[in-house]
């Protein structure tokens, strides 16, 4: 993986070009921001019980004022290593994912696959490989919740979109967007549809029409934008973002095309189908997680490394690269962690969510519905995962929707949108970490992502107006 390389770059004028500061440096001055805060805003909490899996979640009402207990320096130190051990289930899986579906990755059976694509959609046409790959990896994010499995999956989709006369940028949005919009689009994920809907008192997996329906649109929004840049790019490379950035996982098309497709890449794609299917019976038949999952990703990778041959000291080292170029992705979700953490200590994160949903309640039915999108997209921003904002915002949404005589599961709709389309945004959740995969500078990234952003969110408002005049239940 890249390292980002912050540089101050001499324009014709002499004087200097701001750069965006590395991304440990970015997330390092909002723990100390939010550290500041604790010592501002005043402390409180809602009451929390635990529901019948047993995980707490928030009594709507009970927000009350506590003691203050403003986070020092040293205790914001300490808060910064406690969120790395909090997200050391994250990170050890995302480890995992990363080195063993990299060894799949390395036997080259995902170009061969890739290759014989290309040759079926030639010339102009080869574009449709983006819509086709943004729309199956959305699928597999929407139904069984993917995304950080998906992060072995970048490095090869940037190294054929180079090949495809594209650039970094567009293999980057092929894996991240589709499993961004695959969770804000989700009909059945169980991590957060599910769980948000159990929390709001919605029967589990209803209204899988409509929400199809909303996946559907932002897949035809962001294959649009992407496939309109990819052609620029095409046509007059300097048009790229990244143009003059090195990429170590560049390809020429004569690479991809001609890569090998033998019996061997064919028996491991035929792993990894079964790998696919079997995570998801797993998934929703015994509810397996990252320890199942990272089980099922070891057997895959070193059920192909031997099916290609390899000896156990070739595996060994593959594995040991992969670790490594995972290493500062995975550091980078802990040290975002720390950001709650700092917050909890705080007992500010409450104050944080009950301000938030104050306005709502005195704002016209439409507008309170769209605000609700908005401020489940800035609590994401201090709550990048899917499950634990669900269990702080949903019992707080979702009788708030009841007194605004919005329908519940339009509540649960601005949460599931809140929470996935942002992930590839916020630096708090996995946009540093996707972008330091395909060796993307974070701001290059942003400044190409974020005009897509904003026409995604307008059609989510699009879609919540839909759902409420259609009153949508």
């Amino acid at each position: 993986m890249a390292e980002e390389k912050v540089e101050v770059m001499p324009e014709a004028t002499g004087r200097k070009k701001l750069a965006l500061p590395h991304i440990y440096a970015l997330l390092f001055g909002i723990i100390i921001l939010c550290t500041l805060m604790t010592w501002i805003l005043p402390a409180g909490e809602f009451d929390r019980v635990a529901n019948e899996t047993g995980q707490k979640i928030v009594v709507a009402g009970t927000f009350h004022l506590v003691e203050g207990h403003p986070v020092g320096i040293f205790e914001m130190f300490k808060c910064i290593y406690e969120g790395l051990c909090n997200a050391a289930n994250v990170t050890m899986f995302v480890f995992v994912a990363y080195a063993f579906i990299g060894l799949i990755i390395a036997t080259g059976a995902f170009n061969g696959l890739v290759a014989g694509l290309l040759r079926v959609f030639k010339g102009k046409a080869k574009a449709a490989i983006i819509p086709i790959f943004i729309t199956l990896i959305g699928l597999a994010s929407s139904t069984i919740g993917v995304f950080e499995e998906t992060f072995p999956f970048i490095p090869i989709f940037v190294g054929i979109a180079i090949a495809m006369g594209y650039d970094a940028i567009v293999g980057m949005a092929i894996v991240s967007l589709a499993a961004a919009i695959g969770y804000a689009g989700a009909f059945m994920n169980p991590f957060t549809v599910g769980m948000a809907q159990s929390i709001a008192g919605v029967p589990i997996m209803s209204g899988t029409a409509y929400r199809l329906f909303c996946h559907f649109c932002m897949i035809v929004v962001a294959s649009v934008y992407t496939v309109r840049y990819a052609l620029r790019v095409e046509k007059d490379p300097t048009q790229s973002y990244v143009y003059g950035d090195p990429s170590e996982f560049s390809m020429s098309q004569e690479e991809v095309a001609n890569h090998p497709f033998g019996i061997r890449e064919k028996l491991v794609l035929l792993v990894l189908l079964a790998g696919i299917l079997t995570l998801i019976y797993g998934t929703k038949k015994y509810g397996w997680y990252f320890t199942e999952l990272s089980a099922l990703f070891m057997i895959m990778g070193l059920l192909s490394s031997f099916i290609m041959g390899w000896t156990p000291n070739e595996i060994a080292r593959k594995l040991s690269r992969n670790f490594t170029d995972i290493a500062e992705a995975c550091l980078m979700i802990g040290i975002a962690r720390g950001v709650l953490i700092v917050m909890q200590h705080g007992h500010i994160m409450d104050t944080f969510v009950y301000g938030l949903s104050l306005p709502l309640a005195s704002m016209p039915r439409i507008i309170s519905a769209e605000c609700m999108l908005l401020v489940q997209t800035l609590l994401n921003f201090l709550i990048p995962s899917g499950s634990g904002q669900a269990v702080v915002s949903m019992p707080i949404m979702a009788p708030l929707a009841d007194l605004l005589h919005i329908p519940r599961q339009l509540a649960v709709l601005c949460f599931q949108y809140g929470d996935g389309l942002s992930n590839i945004l916020w630096p708090t959740a996995l946009a540093p970490v996707c972008a330091g995969i395909a060796g993307v500078k974070i701001a290059k990234w942003w400044k190409w992502f974020v005009p897509l952003f904003l026409m995604l969110l307008a059609t989510q408002m699009v879609t919540i107006a839909i759902a409420l005049m259609i009153n949508w239940q």
